[in-house]
């Protein structure tokens, strides 16, 4: 057995550092947190210090078993999860669950899987950082209280089922905020005035400053221009420089990832991750935009090598944000001269994004030559302006050029040019064409992943720890989408002078249309205000920003963290009583109208299934009329849904037909728009309105919906038609009524199963097992914990 037992979070970590340690060294992972806190109400005590009561999971037991034997046969265990607070609290679970001892522990971190880090690690042992530790356990205490209070207020006062947490709830408002930014948006238009002047070559774009609001005022303009003299009436050439970003932290490269490569946050998080186990980069858990000396050193080498000395300008970047803390230094390639990598594919363009980044920002300014020409109109006050860039020396831009959030919003600067002819002041110019363009003002731009992360991060918000899982749980849960939706046609007009001659015309675009953007549910509008109503502080983004600046101070040792948590948590608990007692139920409920043929009120708000529309009122008395219900189509909303809109809801169910003898109906159900056909129901695609469905297209959507079936199909049973032999996701198995029942190994022909065969395998399920996969019960709810539940553990106190 090795002397030394070094513990790390993952296993391709561990396998990664074992080749650079010699045989008396053991690398094992911890595959991540050993225990959390246990599932019960009592997993905190409150009037107890907030002393946590803590578990192993049953998938963790066999883990913590083998590092436990292991760890009594070393001599040393060396401690070595990440640098973060995360890492630190998986330290100090190790410690406690293992049951070591100080003397023969040791705490080592470093920030990149290269031999030489590992050792420099080795050679600087550490003691737990219990400044650290508390201020992760003040965040998972605080989060865990958050969530097990506000849920079942979430239950009772909106929907079953329901969760709220800390930061994840500031995210949804900002969400929600956005989308109603976009809905109240009156877009204004305004004519856009282009002109063209010389030929081939020579020809380029100048643009006039201000905008006609009437169609009037622009064709007078262009009237004016008809006989008009253009003139330069001065050229101002001045140098411009534009310097390289700073390297990666986790927000600009998750940023970054999003507009150049299409990454969601989760997925650059998880690729950056295996890039780092593997060795190839630094820690990628970081809001530090420093490099050390030695990267410096290294970048500097490869640019001079590459490019000449010309090309190489050393920098050193500073963290603007306070609280950095979760790193030293920012996210860079551990070798400089590794252009690219061996790997999967997403794995070499996002490496090849962090070199690229890291690379040009030790790299020399870019040079242009910005050239501005004002053109004299002799029939009118306004200047025609020009504007030209000629690039003199590409510097970093022959490596990286940043995006923004921008790039894909497919608007052209008409009055730009790459470069403008050789022009002298009083030059006559020859106008070829001049056009007024109708161009519409545009709403706020909704979030992209990124784009949230950004403003998460601008309002103090969260920490790079915590981008990631917080946009992953918000649409888990189901309180945000991210979808694309189609724009809708839009006609605009445009007036053109060319020849002398002023001619109109009217096109039409594409607008509005958004691709993965961040669009709230409409139960996540009805959770968000009725948080911002009754809890305003968890939703409040300079409360949720100071929380987080606690939690700073806290690892710094500057504030007792329990002192922290229960100044936030009494004015709390408080707030959470009262509205139990005094809150109305959300529904998010929002009349319409009247019902043009009924005279019934119409209204919209959130049930139990989702969003819809009532008309009438809800029967109270036995032989009262009942209200009609219909539900909300995809992309809908009951904060944006007309009367009209509304009333086209009810013409479903109809009858599109009839086939084979039997009708054919379109309806909208629980799961969404379906076709109903001889008791058989197929689902619409999306691309497909309901209210649109023709004969035909029920037909086809049957017919391929039976030829999947009959695919589907191994065997049925002349005994009994609800039984069949199904090839399912996981292979063949038997749907027996309302079992789903395994199939055993030792059958390995399903086509020679026989009726009384199939009824033994269901006779030998549990008498109370749901339908499921292989007739398995479903879930049941987390039990209390039995009497004899782990050991409470003490807060964790400051290190003396």
């Amino acid at each position: 057995m090795a002397k030394n037992l070094l513990i790390v979070e993952s296993p391709a970590k561990a396998k990664t550092i074992e080749g650079y340690l010699g045989k008396d060294f053991t690398v094992k992972s911890s595959y991540g947190h050993i225990r959390d806190l246990v599932k019960s109400e009592d997993a905190i005590d409150i009037n107890n210090n907030f002393e946590q009561k803590y578990e192993v999971p049953a998938d963790k037991k066999q883990v913590v078993s083998e590092l436990k034997k292991l760890a009594k046969e070393a001599d040393m265990v060396w401690l070595a999860s990440d640098e973060d607070r995360e890492g630190e609290a998986i330290s100090w679970h190790l410690f406690d669950t293992l049951n070591l001892k100080e003397a023969n522990t040791k705490r080592i971190v470093f920030h990149e899987i290269t031999k030489p880090a590992i050792l420099r690690a080795i050679e600087n042992p550490r003691k737990i950082d219990y400044n650290l530790v508390n201020a992760q356990q003040a965040r998972r205490v605080l989060d865990r209280l958050v969530g097990f209070e506000l849920s079942p207020v979430l239950w009772k006062k909106v929907k079953p089922s329901l969760s709220a947490g800390r930061v994840q709830s500031v995210a949804v408002r900002l969400i929600v905020d956005r989308e109603r930014e976009v809905n109240k948006f009156k877009s204004e238009a305004a004519f856009k005035i282009v002109a063209i002047f010389g030929k081939g070559k020579n020809a380029f774009k100048a643009e006039l400053a201000e905008r006609f609001s009437k169609q009037d005022d622009a064709e007078k303009f262009l009237q004016d221009c008809v006989q008009a003299i253009f003139e330069i009436k001065s050229l101002e050439t001045r140098p411009a420089k534009r310097s390289p970003a700073a390297p990666f932290t986790t927000s600009t490269l998750q940023q970054e990832a999003s507009r150049k490569l299409g990454y969601s946050v989760a997925r650059t998080m998880q690729v950056a991750q295996r890039l780092y186990e593997a060795g190839y980069i630094t820690y990628m858990r970081t809001d530090s935009v420093n490099l050390s000396d030695t990267a410096i050193a290294a970048a500097a080498s490869e640019i001079v090598s590459a490019w000449g000395d010309k090309y190489h300008q050393s920098r050193k970047y500073k963290t603007k944000n306070a609280s950095a803390q979760e790193a030293h230094e920012a996210i860079r390639p551990t070798y400089f001269n590794n252009h690219t990598i061996n790997g999967e594919s997403n794995e070499k363009r996002l490496y090849e994004l962090i070199w690229k980044r890291a690379i040009a920002s030790q790299m020399s300014e870019a040079q242009f030559e910005k050239t501005v020409a004002k053109i004299n109109i002799s029939t009118r006050n306004e200047d025609l302006v020009a504007n030209g860039e000629v690039m003199k020396f590409d510097g970093f831009l022959k490596v990286y050029l940043e995006s923004n959030d921008d790039d894909d919003d497919n608007q052209t600067a008409d009055g730009e040019n790459a470069i403008l002819p050789p022009l002298t002041k009083g030059q006559l110019l020859e106008l070829q064409e001049m056009t007024a363009t109708e161009r519409f003002s545009r709403p706020p731009a909704r979030y992209t992943e990124a784009a949230l992360v950004k403003k998460l991060e601008e309002l103090g918000i969260g920490r790079p720890s915590t981008y990631a899982p917080t946009i992953s749980t918000i649409q888990n849960r189901g309180y945000v989408v991210k979808e694309e939706r189609e724009g809708r046609m839009r006609n605009f007009r445009v007036l053109t002078l060319k020849n002398q001659n002023i001619t109109k015309e009217e096109k039409s675009e594409n607008t509005g249309a958004e691709r993965g953007k961040l669009f709230p549910t409409d139960i996540g509008a009805v959770v968000n205000d009725f948080l911002v109503q009754h809890f305003q502080g968890i939703v409040d983004f300079n409360f949720t920003a100071n929380v987080e600046k606690q939690f700073d101070e806290i690892a710094q040792g500057l504030q007792d963290w329990t002192k922290m948590i229960r100044t936030f948590y009494d004015p709390f608990h408080k707030d959470v009583q009262s509205t139990i007692e005094t809150a109305d139920k959300a529904t998010g409920e929002r009349e319409l109208g009247v019902h043009p043929e009924s005279g019934k009120k119409m209204s919209v708000r959130i049930g139990r299934y989702g969003p819809f529309v009532q008309v009438g009122e809800t029967a109270t008395e036995e032989g009262e009329e009942k209200p009609l219900y219909a539900s909300l189509r995809t992309g809908q909303s009951i904060e944006t849904i007309s009367l009209e809109e509304a009333l086209e809801l009810f013409k479903l169910p109809k009858v599109v037909g009839e086939y084979e003898g039997k009708i054919m109906k379109v309806a909208i159900g629980r799961f969404g728009p379906y076709i109903s056909h001889n008791s058989a129901f197929v689902s619409l695609p999306k691309e497909i309105d309901p209210l649109d469905v023709t004969e035909e297209q029920a037909i086809e959507l049957i017919e391929a919906k039976r030829k999947k079936d009959a695919e589907r199909l191994i065997k049925s049973f002349p005994e009994d038609e609800t039984v069949k032999v199904l090839n399912g996701r996981w292979g063949p198995y038997i749907e027996f009524g309302k079992l789903n029942v395994k199939i055993p190994k030792d059958i390995t022909d399903p086509l020679t199963l026989t009726y009384e065969q199939c009824k033994a395998l269901a006779d030998a399920m549990p008498k109370d097992a749901k339908k499921g996969r292989f007739g398995k019960s479903a879930p049941a709810k987390a039990a209390a914990p039995a009497k004899k539940a782990p050991a409470k553990k003490k807060a964790v106190a400051k290190k003396k």
